[in-house]
């Protein structure tokens, strides 16, 4: 399938601006959250803001590193998650690439961050190397297989927007809970 430079850089303004909204709609939950806010389950097996912001940072910053690996396989990069030492800070009880991808409502339980300045700074971070990958895409990108795991294979582009659904999805859900919270009286 063949681009125009228009195409692409309209693909790549419309993916800037569904992120950039997605850390605004961050920056809006967490200014001046309280932990009793990020740690609060409407139900025992509904997921709380506190986690579904670092699960919605871990499924980005791992698929923008993937997806770059995959395309630039000479640059070789890694995870904020790892080398700006938001491990470490969050000290999880989890291995140490997870996402957060099919935890159960115990592993959710034993999530133990509910301080919105690392939910944020680590989300920000994801935001910034996440906006030097779409800096990088050209034309031929896009419809560049990075995983051949699914039928049919993963485009770049494809990957992209599906980063996108899933970040704005759980936005949606930590903003739901937290209007639950605020309707509690």
């Amino acid at each position: 399938m063949e681009h125009s430079a228009a195409s692409v850089t309209e693909a790549n303004a419309l993916l800037r601006d569904g992120f950039a909204r997605v850390l605004e709609g961050i920056e809006a939950l967490l200014d001046q959250a309280e932990p009793e806010l990020l740690r609060f389950r409407p139900t025992k097996n509904t997921n709380h803001i506190g986690w579904l912001i670092w699960h919605l940072s871990r499924v980005q910053d791992d698929h923008f590193v993937h997806l770059a690996n995959s395309l630039w396989p000479e640059d070789r990069v890694e995870q904020r998650w790892v080398v700006d030492g938001w491990r470490s800070r969050f000290q999880l009880p989890y291995r140490e690439l997870d996402t957060g991808y099919g935890h159960s409502s115990g592993q959710v339980e034993a999530f133990t961050m509910f301080e919105g300045e690392y939910l944020l700074g680590y989300y920000r971070s994801v935001h910034r190397f996440s906006g030097r990958i779409l800096g990088k895409l050209d034309d031929n990108d896009f419809d560049t297989i990075v995983d051949r795991r699914w039928d049919p294979p993963v485009t770049a582009g494809v990957r992209l927007v599906s980063v996108l659904n899933e970040t704005t999805k759980h936005l949606g859900q930590a903003e739901f809970v937290q209007g639950i919270f605020a309707d509690r009286g």
